[in-house]
C-alpha cells in the first residue's frame, strides 16, 4: 500500500502544475495535502515501526518528514569561513546558516562547482556534524603538546575522522580501519584532499569472533557502527517499502560484536563514541546499555539528534569513559 501511495502522491504533486488552484496549497503539511486528494492513509502509517523507536523521537513528525527532501549540509573547515562565504556570495548561491560552521542548501545545489570539497568544506549532514560536540566541550585531555591517539574503527569514507581532526586542530595520532580495501582507498583520496597525511590504516572485520587488533591503548575510539540507516531514510524513502524489520536485531547483534572487539584497544580513562544513523532503540539505547553493563564504562552522554525538524538526518550518539 505504501508503494502505491508514494507513486500516487508523486503524481498528484506533478499535477499541481496543471491545477493553478493547488499552487497556493504547496506549503501545506503532508497530512493536509493527503486530505485534499482524499487519500485514505494516516500519516503515521508511513512508518509502521513506532514501537521500535528510540525515546524522544516523535513518530508523527518522523513520518511526515519522508515527504520533504532533506537539505544539503556543508561543514566549513577551520580557517576557511571567509573564503567560503565570499565564494558563495560571488556566485549568488543562497544558503542558510545552521551554526558557526554549518550551512545548508537545497539538495540540488551544485556546490562542487564553487567550493573545494574536503579542502574548504566537507559534505556532512547537520546531525553528523554534531556527534562529536562532547569532544568540543572538553579540555584537551593531554598535556605538553602530545598527540591524542584516535582510532576510527568503522571509518568508511572518513567523515568522522576529518571532523575529529578539525576539532582537535590536527593534534592527533590517527588510525582508521574498515572491512574492505576499496573503502580505505576512497578514504585515502579524501584524506589527501583534506590535507591529512600522517595516519595509519588497516583492514579488519570487527564483526568476526576471532578478530585480532594490531593496535592498543587508544585514547579516543570512534565507532560509527554499521546500522539500518533508518535515520537517513528521508533521502531514500523507498527503504520504507523494502525494509525487513528482522534486520534491526541482526544489526544490533553485529553492533555488539563490533563494540566488543573494539574495546580491546581502549586505554584506561579513554573515551569511546558509539554512533549510529538509526532511529531504532535496539541499535541505540540498548547497545549503549550493553556497553555500560559489559565493559564497566561510565556513560558521559547519550542523546538522539533528531534531524526531521531541521531537514536533516536523525542520529544517535553515546559517549563513554573507561575507568
Amino acid at each position: 500500500m505504501l508503494a502505491t501511495f508514494l507513486c500516487e502522491h508523486s503524481s498528484n504533486a506533478f499535477l499541481a502544475f496543471h491545477k493553478p488552484d493547488w499552487n497556493e496549497k504547496i506549503t501545506l503539511s503532508a497530512s493536509e495535502k493527503l486530505s485534499i486528494i482524499h487519500y485514505p492513509l494516516s500519516i503515521k502509517e508511513v512508518f509502521p515501526w513506532s514501537d521500535e523507536l528510540s525515546k524522544g523521537i516523535d513518530h508523527e513528525e518522523l513520518s511526515t518528514s519522508f515527504f520533504d527532501q532533506p537539505d544539503l549540509f556543508l561543514r566549513i573547515r577551520p580557517g576557511k569561513k571567509n573564503i567560503v562565504i565570499k565564494k558563495l556570495e560571488e556566485a549568488a548561491i543562497l544558503f542558510r546558516s545552521i551554526s558557526e560552521d554549518c550551512i545548508a542548501f537545497p539538495n540540488s545545489s551544485k556546490i562542487d562547482l564553487v567550493l573545494e570539497i574536503d579542502k574548504e568544506v566537507v559534505v556532512q549532514d547537520a546531525s553528523s556534524q554534531r556527534v562529536l560536540d562532547h569532544l568540543r566541550s572538553r579540555p584537551h585531555p593531554l598535556k605538553g603538546g602530545e598527540k591524542l591517539f584516535v582510532w576510527d574503527c568503522c571509518a568508511a569514507s572518513g567523515g568522522k575522522s576529518i571532523l575529529a581532526y578539525d576539532i582537535l586542530q590536527g593534534n592527533v595520532k590517527l588510525t582508521v580501519s574498515d572491512i574492505r580495501e576499496s573503502i580505505l582507498s576512497n578514504l585515502k583520496k579524501r584524506f589527501n584532499t583534506a590535507g591529512i597525511k600522517n595516519y595509519h590504516s588497516f583492514i579488519t572485520d570487527l564483526n568476526a569472533p576471532d578478530c585480532q587488533l594490531p593496535i592498543a591503548n587508544c585514547q579516543l575510539i570512534l565507532c560509527d557502527a554499521p546500522c539500518t540507516g533508518s535515520g537517513t531514510w528521508g533521502r531514500t524513502p523507498e527503504q520504507l517499502y523494502f525494509f525487513d524489520p528482522a534486520m534491526i536485531d541482526a544489526y544490533a547483534q553485529r553492533q555488539k560484536n563490533i563494540v566488543s572487539n573494539a574495546m580491546g584497544a581502549m586505554q584506561k580513562d579513554g573515551l569511546f563514541y558509539y554512533i549510529t544513523c538509526s532511529v531504532f532503540k535496539k541499535e541505540n539505547e540498548q547497545v549503549a546499555d550493553f556497553i555500560k553493563e559489559n565493559f564497566h564504562m561510565e556513560l558521559l552522554q547519550m542523546k538522539v539528534l533528531t534531524g526531521y525538524d531541521n531537514s536533516a538526518d536523525t542520529m544517535f550518539v553515546a559517549v563513554f569513559k573507561k575507568n
